[in-house]
């Protein structure tokens, strides 16, 4: 398929995103409480991202809101405390509701995660706010200067996903957000081939590969890469249902 075909099915699928028209659309994100403040909301949108990976997103953000809601558990949503708490203590907060699934590994990433952060900037509000808010810059400490300190967080995939959900979710507008890269998971990649972004026989590509192809053909349209994740996410899990034409 040529490159103006599929940026203007793009442009079809963002209006029927934008109006409602693709089926169910609530979001796994979608799960989450009242912030009292700023830093409550960034914390609860990052933490449990570093856990996501092969599982069920929807039942991760409940555990999430029922640990939340909790009062005697919602203490895992303070770095500082996650950092400083014994690990036994953390592991039982976190299995409660099954935030976390692995007891050890799950567990060990949360708290260095949280320790990284409490660290260096005492919490993620000043993390930002020390990158000015710049995705390249966030990208660079993340990804690179601080690799080892934030497990899975730092992974090409999800990284560029948690930028997304911390301007979605998170309320933070970030500088040179046109980089963050679109997130290839099963649904993303399937889109990918109906779409001719990729061939079928390329479904295999590293996901580092099909984001470039997205990235390449989405340039200078004006649609940033990571914007077509929730029209294709939802157009994928009703099973296509909206037909392009």
């Amino acid at each position: 398929m040529d490159r103006e075909t599929i940026i203007s099915n793009c442009k079809i699928l963002l209006k029927a995103y934008k109006e409602g028209k693709l089926g169910y659309m609530k979001m796994p994100e979608d799960s989450h409480p009242d912030f009292s403040n700023e830093e409550e909301r960034l914390v609860y949108f990052t933490l449990p991202m570093s856990l996501n990976y092969q599982r069920d997103s929807y039942k991760l953000w409940e555990s999430a809101l029922k640990t939340f809601q909790d009062s005697t558990t919602r203490s895992v949503f303070s770095i500082n405390n996650s950092a400083l708490t014994e690990e036994d203590k953390l592991r039982e907060t976190l299995l409660k509701y099954k935030i976390a699934l692995q007891p050890n590994k799950h567990i060990a990433t949360w708290q260095k995660i949280s320790q990284t952060i409490s660290e260096n900037w005492g919490n993620i509000t000043n993390l930002l706010s020390k990158t000015e808010y710049d995705f390249l810059k966030l990208r660079e400490i993340v990804q690179v200067k601080h690799k080892k300190g934030f497990p899975y967080l730092s992974g090409p995939k999800i990284f560029h996903y948690w930028c997304f959900i911390l301007q979605e979710y998170g309320k933070i507008k970030l500088k040179n957000a046109e980089f963050i890269d679109i997130a290839p998971d099963t649904h993303i990649t399937q889109c990918s081939i109906k779409l001719g972004v990729i061939i079928k026989e390329e479904e295999s590509l590293p996901k580092e590969k099909i984001s470039e192809k997205w990235r390449n053909i989405l340039k200078e349209t004006g649609i940033n890469p990571i914007d077509m994740h929730p029209p294709l996410w939802f157009w994928s899990r009703n099973n296509f249902q909206f037909k392009l034409g």
